[in-house]
């Protein structure tokens, strides 16, 4: 029985070998380790791609938040709004600046954050809003920034899922304030390693963030404000670099494996995602719901393929967060999606024969759950 791993981190390497290998040689033979030419092309590559005029480019995906908040002047005494249904990385970005995170329940037919039932969370202290751009699909941009705007607040979109998805036609990177990035090596676009970025629009932010990285200094030995070391790899950025040339055709890759998932799936007793009108997810996850969410993940794994739970637990429920005292049901949307939700294989790698393996054995399975 042939298996199916949930994703293939091999593959991309593989596929781009001759190029990866030469990107990193122009590193080692290049003597410039820490920031330099390397990180500055990708940054400027990468700000292009966005359709923005800034990118800095960061040690990881929870550095990109954190810093591109404290940029924002977020502090002991405020509240960012934040999802219910996330990875725990958003509220730790807004945790780590001393802020409290405010959780606003998703859209069951997204995922992402409900824009309906962000204003009713917004306080005297609210001072950012935080979307997800969860699974690769977009929030409800339009709805989030007419909220942002009728209170005075900014918007750091969290993007770790969504490199090359669009809203409105337009790619993600600058619909809001600032948009954060992780390039952990599972994302559509991957590091080989922990690797992140912070776009914009915003000159002044650009500056903030760029001097918040590198210990609050621009000029060296010189430290203007309290600031971090999180700096963008060379290697790491001469690897992206490669990948960013062929990430549109993954991305189109992944959009035909959902496609296909979504036709072979409809009127069985699983759920599919639904996409807003004006989203183009890139699809970095496909996640189905089902009642019988662990009675089918089992079953699949004894035919070989592997899945994985985005996420298990949603942040309330998390011990770190014990001391907020949220109790268990005060989210009953998030917490009744990390009971049915299971991420189905999926990558540019995958082949539409692997797509009509899992199908198939989805249709053998759920009949007799």
């Amino acid at each position: 029985m042939k298996s199916l791993p949930f994703i293939d981190l091999k593959a991309p390497y593989l596929e781009l070998k001759d190029e990866i290998d030469e990107a990193v040689q122009r590193v080692l033979h290049s003597g410039w380790y820490i920031l330099g030419p390397e990180v500055e092309a990708f940054e400027a590559e990468f700000a292009a791609y966005c359709g923005v005029p800034h990118a800095i480019g960061v040690g990881n995906g929870l550095d990109a938040l954190q810093l591109a908040l404290l940029a924002m002047d977020v502090g002991p005494g405020d509240e960012v709004i934040v999802p219910s249904n996330t990875y725990i990385a958003t509220w730790l970005a807004v945790s780590h600046c001393g802020a409290t995170p405010v959780a606003v329940e998703p859209d069951p037919l997204t995922h992402n954050i409900d824009a309906a039932r962000i204003e009713v969370a917004i306080t005297g202290k609210t001072k950012v809003i935080l979307p997800v751009h969860l699974y690769g699909q977009p929030a409800d941009m339009d709805a989030i920034l007419a909220v942002a705007k009728r209170h005075g607040l900014r918007v750091l979109e969290d993007a770790a899922q969504a490199q090359g998805a669009r809203y409105r036609g337009t790619r993600i990177g600058g619909h809001g304030d600032a948009v954060a990035w992780s390039f952990y090596p599972g994302k559509n676009l991957g590091a080989l390693g922990d690797a992140g970025a912070v776009t914009t629009t915003d000159p002044a932010l650009d500056t903030r963030l760029r001097m918040l990285r590198n210990y609050g200094s621009r000029t060296k030995y010189i430290n203007e404000v309290h600031g971090y070391n999180s700096r963008l790899d060379p290697l790491q950025a001469a690897v992206l670099r490669v990948k960013l040339k062929h990430l549109d055709t993954w991305n189109a890759r992944r959009l035909q494996l959902a496609d296909a998932y979504r036709a072979g799936l409809a009127g069985s007793p699983v759920a599919v995602p639904g996409v807003l009108p004006l989203a183009q997810p890139v699809w970095h996850q496909f996640v189905i719901q089902s009642d019988r969410r662990d009675a089918l993940q089992n079953a699949l794994k004894g035919k070989g393929i592997e899945t994985l739970i985005h996420y298990p637990l949603p942040p309330h429920k998390q011990q770190c967060y014990a001391d907020m005292h949220l109790a268990p049901d005060n989210f009953p949307i998030a917490s009744g999606l990390a009971d049915r939700v299971l991420s189905l294989p999926i990558g540019p790698h995958m082949s539409s024969g692997d797509v009509e393996v899992v199908v198939s054995a989805i249709q053998d399975i759920t009949p007799n759950l």
